[in-house]
């Protein structure tokens, strides 16, 4: 069977993050790495959901995941942050409201 170049393989739709959110995002990353808080990120779009997590090492697991979910978006919010326990720490309709969760003050690190 010979190679095919006008064949393409069909691609899933999946969620990602909207330029004003990935901007948001990436802004409190970098504010959290000048604070010396978190080390590396990493970004997954999947087919329901898409994921920022934060690390505060890269060879761990990740110290918390931004999710959106937009088919929860008219019931409990489609933005959630889930701790490293898998725990449900803040849910909310919009970003800005999720991400004071991270204000100073807010919450702590325990090594």
């Amino acid at each position: 069977m010979a190679f095919d170049p006008s064949y393409s393989a069909p691609r899933q739709a999946g969620v990602f993050f909207e330029r004003r959110e990935l901007e948001r995002l990436l802004w409190l990353y970098g504010r959290m790495v000048a604070a010396g808080e978190w080390r590396d990120y990493g970004m997954d779009s999947l087919k329901d959901c898409c994921v920022f997590s934060v690390f505060r090492r890269s060879a761990e697991a990740p110290l918390y995941r931004i999710e959106k979910h937009p088919a929860l978006a008219r019931k409990q919010g489609a933005w959630a942050i889930v701790g490293e326990g898998g725990h449900v720490l803040k849910r909310g309709h919009e970003l800005e409201q999720v991400l004071r969760f991270f204000d100073k003050g807010r919450f702590s690190v325990v090594e």
